[in-house]
């Protein structure tokens, strides 16, 4: 329960150091997903959800769109996306249909051709689903490209956490890739409650 007060606090003392601080209070909408909360201790004693973590992140990246325009930030999200679809092992059409509808629907990707983000990410995917280790392993190296610009690092792995709990519930899977993900770019899981 503590960990997501923690991610709160994160977020909210990020988006104050973008700027993003608009009065809103930097909550997001949930989306109102179905199962949000179904995951014991996905509840904070603030009566925050995972649902509402994941909007408040989505409002976070939002007010540093300006920012993240960068052929990193873009292969590096569409890498994690990939890493998160997979972290099972496996994706299935509905799961890629789904994570491609959300990637092309995210405010700051828009930022970037969808051909682009679409082509980008189902290269990683097919990769990732004909050789999950191999695929893995160059999907990090195209993660760690993003180190460089701190900013763009946390947006990277932020990206994948809205994109883990999309359906409001972070499956403990793609928790490990996300943590994976985190060491490769130098933040520390820890401020994404990971």
């Amino acid at each position: 329960m503590a960990m997501w007060d923690r991610i709160k606090d994160q977020a909210k003392g990020l988006q104050q150091q973008a700027g993003g601080a608009r009065g809103s209070g930097g909550h997001g909408q949930g989306h109102g997903q179905p199962g949000a909360g179904a995951n014991p201790g996905s509840e904070s004693s603030g009566g925050g959800s995972k649902a509402q973590l994941v909007g408040m992140l989505k409002t976070q990246l939002t007010s540093l769109k300006t920012e993240l325009k960068s052929g990193a930030y873009r292969d590096a999200s569409m890498a994690m996306c990939a890493l998160v679809a997979a972290a099972d092992g496996s994706v299935d059409p509905a799961e890629r249909q789904q994570i491609e509808s959300l990637i092309l629907q995210n405010d700051v990707l828009q930022n970037f051709p969808p051909e682009q983000l679409r082509q980008r990410f189902n290269k990683h995917v097919d990769q990732l689903s004909f050789n999950f280790q191999q695929g893995k392993a160059e999907v990090m190296q195209e993660i760690a490209k993003a180190a460089k610009k701190p900013t763009e690092a946390r947006a990277v792995v932020q990206t994948g956490v809205v994109v883990a709990g999309a359906d409001g519930f972070v499956a403990p899977a793609e928790q490990q890739v996300l943590r994976e993900a985190c060491a490769a770019l130098n933040v520390s899981p820890q401020e994404f409650g990971l």
